[in-house]
């Protein structure tokens, strides 16, 4: 006929998708061409970077066990989940991007056809990128007359590697802050002008202008201010990026600090008006904030004194000075942050209620006295007030519940099954089920709880899901919750079940409660299991048995049985995982948590006993067993719930590796060199065959207990990881590790300096291949290699004398290094600046090399680092911008270079170091002067450093 089945089709966002660290990123997957039920499942997984064959599991839509334990956390918390938009589509939300998050997402769809066909999971590219939009404005507090010009400038910048757009928008917020921002003037990421709804007549004017000057700065200009442009004026900036699918993502926002503009109608010397309270109806738990509004002209000159008043009772009062004086039992609410009263400028007052209740409606009035002077209680006028009712409704409650179960009467191992309905509640609710036994009465235990935002968490007596299984507590629909606990243990689980609801609205709560009744009858049967290992010590290679030993107080012959293998790994990554399970029907299922024991484990039953064989161990093998034996009542069929189970005793296996052979070189050495590159060997003496080597270089530095520091790690596949001591790209292209015979490796260093002496080492781990995977069979370390520099010339004369200088931050400071005596003839010199560390290291801070050329091996402080050179001989170091971090003990390093001959090398031919210069700092409102301190005899300078 020509007719094919439709094939599924799995689709996900196109990539590659740029996205900033911090932010709420949604990934899009649908799939069509399917067959079964209109609601599919989604599994979404991700291949990191340094891993890309290796599959990592987020999240799913059907399993709850399906993250891995690195993401685990994250969904549980609700950091990672899934949003179903229909049956068919979904969107993966992570709610806070992280570095680690970049990689390969891929989309699965579980196969619910007839057969395969088709796709069944589809993959993008997701990268993360540093936040470097930044939008600044300098907070004000502005009084302008009528039909004056307000101009406001905004700074906004990016730094990011890829193509963006920016677009940058003037805002204006008045009355309560959760009233929506009204849109002034955006300059939007298409470079278009485009004003907002009230300022658009006034834009088309050339009333209301933004203009971008210099390439970071947007200045909004208003002409002619009016009474509706007075409330919080601010900037927002907005980077935005261009997807594959051409479509433009908004990856990130940025507001400045908002700047307060109040406008006098002219015509008026004083008057007052209350603006910022359009919510005149409150309900409690609300926010309450009034503005009191004083428009005078010449208004920075003159003094005023405000009086909050609630029904003509003073509340506040703010004197011309600022000074803020609470009313009888309003101090006390104060202290405790439910009232707040400031004076932004010297024409705005603000009075704040956080959460009001129903004492505070009433009529508020602010009233304005004005003062000849700050301290002059006789004002000159005192007819300026405004006032506004305020009206505090009380928050009700409709909030309903009926409890009931389906499950009243139960035997021992049968589930419970209870419902909770709640009916009539306005906000978000918490649950919680508490058990009510018979056997203790008044008392009274937690069974579950769901909090507001769904997080769900098990009383103490539920946590163990091999007691009554995994307890499940869902919201079926809105209102409807339902407890589900698997397996009744006995007797003791009957009694009450109490379904508590809290209703929050407002930062206020209401609390529901209902009961529910149910009988549970005990079976006891006694059941016990013992589990044992003739051998719990193997070779690798060698067979294993375990013996699970059933007894129970009846024949168990006559009643259905089955056992459950369980297994932890001897480095656990959560509970015990499930190797198998042999139902009574003889089927036989295998976990999927460690598949590799289906083609090594043979199962056996004989009598009540049951038995594990294992044969050629592996390490993967190496962990804690346990049986679970469960047995139901009757042989009749469907057999329902088990009336009995137990676990047996966990017994430890342990794998023996191969012997451990590896023997490093342990001898000590020196190596002396004048300059040029140097060479440190790390020897293996004997090992395994086949052995690979993952190889560790240290260094330790001259002083007597300092700390090894990394270098450079090569594993066993020769991929190199740097120490953070040397991980900048200068170190890394200095210190290599190389392979120079089969059991011989070096530590090349290129372009030795004399900062490089100290003594190095190399720890070395042996490596096997053993059919699951790679493992280590030991470790060892070499001996000391002592590098040091021996110079053929005398040293360079420089200026030893040590120093104490003393800066505020903000200031500029030069650190003293001084060559003493005239340059040979044909020479060049090199200088190098260092900061002391602890760890021993010093860190280099700027290297002036001989041909003139400066190079900063850290970044972040080049650009407040000079050499001014005064004279061929100084070179002297200026910190400008002075930072707290930056107090420390400092020195330079000057070498003298020949070259060999004309149109030779150059080679190093002297070395120097100067004295320490100690700079210490204070803050900018410091008093203590900065002083330079010099003390040849040393006497008054005290530095805890050593001296080469």
């Amino acid at each position: 006929t020509g007719l094919t089945a439709a094939q599924r089709v799995v689709t996900v966002q196109e990539g590659p998708l740029y996205r900033v660290r911090g932010s709420h990123v949604t990934l899009w997957c649908k799939v069509s061409g399917y067959q079964g039920p209109a609601e599919q499942n989604f599994q979404w997984s991700i291949y990191l970077p340094w891993a890309p064959e290796r599959e990592v599991q987020i999240v799913s839509t059907v399993d709850p066990s399906f993250p891995y334990a690195i993401y685990a956390q994250r969904v549980r918390g609700r950091g990672i989940f899934v949003e179903r938009l229909q049956g068919d589509a979904v969107l993966l939300h992570i709610t806070e991007l992280q570095e680690r998050d970049a990689g390969q997402y891929e989309c699965h769809t579980p196969n619910t056809d007839q057969g395969y066909l088709g796709s069944y999971s589809a993959k993008t590219n997701l990268s993360v990128i540093p936040n470097t939009l930044s939008a600044s404005m300098a907070p004000q507090a502005l009084t302008l007359m009528e039909e004056d010009v307000v101009e406001l400038t905004c700074e906004v910048s990016k730094s990011t590697a890829q193509h963006t757009h920016l677009s940058v928008g003037w805002y204006l917020l008045q009355g309560a802050a959760e009233h929506p921002a009204e849109e002034i003037l955006t300059l939007s990421k298409d470079f278009i002008l485009k004003p907002g709804p009230s300022y658009e007549q006034r834009f088309l004017e050339g009333d209301v202008q933004l203009n971008k000057v210099g390439n970071t700065t947007y200045k909004l200009i208003i002409r002619g201010v009016k009474p509706s442009d007075q409330g919080q004026l601010y900037c927002e900036a907005a980077e935005w990026i261009e997807d594959p699918d051409k479509t433009w993502k908004d990856i990130s926002r940025k507001q400045t600090e908002r700047t307060s503009l109040a406008v006098v109608s002219q015509g008026r010397d004083l008057s007052v008006d209350i603006a910022g309270a359009e919510h005149r109806s409150l309900s409690e738990g609300d926010t309450l904030q009034l503005n009191c509004m004083v428009g005078a002209s010449k208004s920075s000159s003159r003094h005023f004194q405000v009086v909050w008043l609630l029904d003509e009772m003073e509340v506040a009062r703010i004197d011309p000075r600022g000074v803020l004086t609470w009313e009888g039992e309003h101090e006390e609410r104060a202290k405790l942050r439910q009232l707040q009263a400031f004076k932004p400028s010297n024409t705005v007052y603000v009075l704040t209620i956080f959460e009001v209740g129903l004492k505070d409606k009433g009529t508020y009035r602010c009233s304005v006295s004005e003062m000849k002077a700050p301290g002059d209680l006789h004002s000159i006028q005192t007819n300026a007030s405004s006032g506004i009712q305020v009206n505090v409704k009380p928050m009700e409650s409709h909030m309903r519940l009926s409890v009931s179960t389906s499950t009243p009467r139960v035997t021992a191992g049968d589930p419970l099954v209870l419902r909770c309905q709640v009916q009539g509640a306005t906000g978000p609710v918490s649950l919680r089920w508490w058990h009510l036994p018979p056997q203790r009465p008044g008392r009274r235990a937690l069974v579950a709880a769901m909090e507001q935002d769904g997080s769900l968490s098990l009383g103490s007596a539920y946590r163990d899901g091999g007691t009554r299984g995994s307890l499940r507590l869902e919201k079926e629909s809105a209102g409807a919750f339902t407890l589900v606990i698997p397996s009744t243990l006995g007797e003791e689980d009957g009694g009450q079940y109490r379904c508590e609801v809290t209703e929050w609205f407002r930062g206020r709560n209401r609390t529901g409660k209902g009961e529910a009744a149910v009988t549970v009858s005990s079976m006891g049967l006694g059941l016990h299991a013992t589990l044992r290992s003739r051998i719990p010590t193997v070779s690798y290679g060698q067979s294993f048995e375990l013996f699970c030993q059933v007894n129970a107080n009846y024949t168990l012959e006559e009643v259905p049985a089955s056992v459950r293998w369980l297994f932890q790994p001897s480095r656990p990554t959560g509970p015990l995982q499930e190797l198998v399970q042999v139902f009574p029907s003889g089927t036989v299922v295998w976990g999927t948590a460690q598949p590799h024991f289906q083609r090594k484990a043979q199962l056996e039953k004989a009598g009540t006993s049951f038995r594990l064989h294992i044969h050629s161990t592996l390490p993967a093998n190496e962990g804690t067993y346990q049986c679970e034996v469960q047995v139901w009542r009757r042989k009749t069929l469907p057999l329902g719930q088990p009336a009995a189970s137990t676990s047996s005793n966990a017994v430890e296996i342990k794998v023996v590796l191969p012997e451990r052979k590896l023997q490093v070189a342990t001898e000590d050495s020196s190596v002396e060199i004048a300059g040029g590159n140097a060479a440190i060997e790390c020897r293996i003496v004997f090992a395994q065959n086949n052995s690979q080597f993952a190889v560790t270089w240290y260094f330790l530095p001259p002083l007597a207990d300092a700390t090894p520091l990394q270098i450079v790690r090569a594993n066993y596949n020769s991929i190199l990881e740097y120490g953070s001591e040397f991980s900048s790209p200068a170190q890394k292209s200095r210190f290599l590790s190389q392979r120079v015979s089969s059991n011989v490796f070096q530590l090349q260093i290129l372009s030795a300096n004399p900062g490089d002496q100290g003594r190095y080492y190399c720890g070395v781990e042996e490596w096997l291949w053993l059919v699951d995977g790679w493992h280590r069979l030991g470790e060892g370390a070499s001996g000391r290699t002592t590098l040091k520099f021996t110079l053929p010339e005398r040293e360079l004369q420089m200026e030893k004398t040590n120093h104490s200088i003393s800066a505020r931050e903000g200031e500029e400071v030069t650190l003293p290094c001084r060559l003493q005596g005239a340059l040979l003839p044909g020479t060049q010199l090199s200088a190098t600046w260092f900061q002391v560390q602890s760890s021993g290291r010093d860190s280099a801070l700027l290297a002036l090399r001989r041909d003139g050329t400066v190079g900063y091996p850290q970044q972040s402080r080049a650009a407040r680092l000079y050499l001014r050179r005064p004279s061929a001989g100084d070179f002297s170091l200026t910190l400008s911008s002075v930072q707290r971090g930056d107090a420390g003990a400092y020195y330079c390093q000057l070498q003298r270079w020949q070259q060999q001959g004309e149109g030779k090398d150059w080679a190093l031919r002297a070395s120097a170091r100067s004295g320490y210069s100690r700079l210490t700092t204070a803050p900018p409102e410091s008093t203590v002067l900065s002083r330079i301190c010099s003390s040849p005899p040393l006497l008054n300078f005290i530095l805890y450093l050593p001296l080469v």
